[in-house]
């Protein structure tokens, strides 16, 4: 049994971006396509470190060499992108930390988004015994001190945790850092190896 389990957010509990918010996001920057998305992720690192807003954007116009004519919109559109839960999941969460287990989140988020995502579910984050934001540590996974800080907040090893994750070179930089990594397919497969 796995009495510590630690899980990512967007693509494990959040849901990632929908179709139509991609669309809001990319008309808003006024450059649709695969070139804004590369830009999007590649400046996304600073920012899930604790980047200011502004600059983050200005960093994805200068990449495409572009000027965005309404950057609060584009700010605005891009948090709303990241609010949505999977109810299964959080029902999971919630029957875990009922049953005794200690929970952690290790999510890569940016600083404007955690009040947001706090204020619309702060009962399911209540569930856990640490939340560790990328943009609150200055780190970002896949950095090793991002596992090694979440092992530390709960008090714990990294060998003591069970981590999910839906991005595979994160679960392989937490096993690197000594934790129990698994890619995240969904609540059957964390309820078969949580035990």
């Amino acid at each position: 049994m796995a009495d510590v389990i630690v899980f990512d957010l967007y693509g494990v509990i959040a849901r990632t971006q929908t179709p139509e918010a991609i669309r809001r996001i990319e008309g808003l920057a006024g450059a649709p396509g695969p070139a804004f998305w590369d830009a999007y992720w590649a400046c996304r690192p600073a920012y899930d470190a604790g980047q200011e807003s502004a600059a983050y954007w200005a960093e994805v116009a200068s990449r495409l060499g572009v000027s965005f004519p309404d950057v609060p919109a584009l700010v605005e559109a891009d948090l709303d992108s990241w609010t949505d839960v999977d109810d299964t999941m959080v029902a999971l969460v919630g029957e875990l930390a009922d049953s005794g287990r200690t929970l952690g989140l290790l999510s890569n988020i940016i600083g404007d988004l955690v009040p947001r995502f706090e204020a619309r579910h702060g009962a399911l984050l209540d569930r856990f015994d640490a939340l560790v934001y990328s943009c609150h540590i200055g780190v970002a996974k896949p950095d090793p001190r991002a596992y090694e800080i979440c092992a530390e907040r709960l008090g714990v090893k990294p060998g003591d945790v069970l981590f999910f994750d839906d991005t595979e070179r994160n679960v392989r930089a937490a096993r690197e850092a000594g934790m129990r990594a698994e890619v995240f397919t969904g609540p059957d497969q964390v309820r078969a190896l949580a035990g």
